[in-house]
């Protein structure tokens, strides 16, 4: 018998594959445990228009990351912050504190996406990385002055 996976099921497949299992362990497993639906032509288009649907919102997704981060790598973003003697700062500069700066700039960016190797403690110009989407890296520069 032929189903759709609506769940990854160890063993059988992933969620949205179309496989061809015994009767009794279709009908006594994964259709009593909504595991999997019946593979007919309704619920074939169904699944089909599901996946050009992700597809699309995948590809439009990408699209806007991409144009972001273009944005992205012209903004240059001073952040003011006091500083203590030989250029050091007090306290740090954290991933918050550089997208509330972004933000000021017209580039609104989640924190989570900042990628920095550690909080900067120094005065001085730095070029982080935003990681917009999976395949998309951008970098922007932050100039910490005293």
């Amino acid at each position: 018998m032929k189903v759709i996976l609506l769940k990854d099921v160890k063993g059988t497949g992933k969620k949205g594959d179309v496989v061809n299992v015994s009767d009794g362990y279709a009908n006594n497993y994964l259709l009593k445990n909504k595991f999997a639906e019946p593979a007919n032509a309704t619920n074939l288009s169904l699944l089909e228009a599901q996946r050009s649907s992700e597809a699309f919102k995948k590809a439009t997704a990408l699209k806007e990351a991409k144009e972001l981060a273009v944005r992205l790598n012209a903004t240059e973003v001073t952040v003011k912050v006091t500083v203590g003697a030989n250029g050091k700062l007090f306290g740090a500069l954290n991933a918050q504190t550089i997208a509330d700066a972004l933000k000021q700039a017209g580039v609104e960016v989640d924190k989570k996406k900042i990628i920095l190797d550690g909080p900067i403690k120094q005065v001085g110009v730095y070029k982080v990385a935003v990681k917009l989407h999976p395949e998309v890296t951008a970098k922007t520069t932050i100039n910490v002055q005293g």
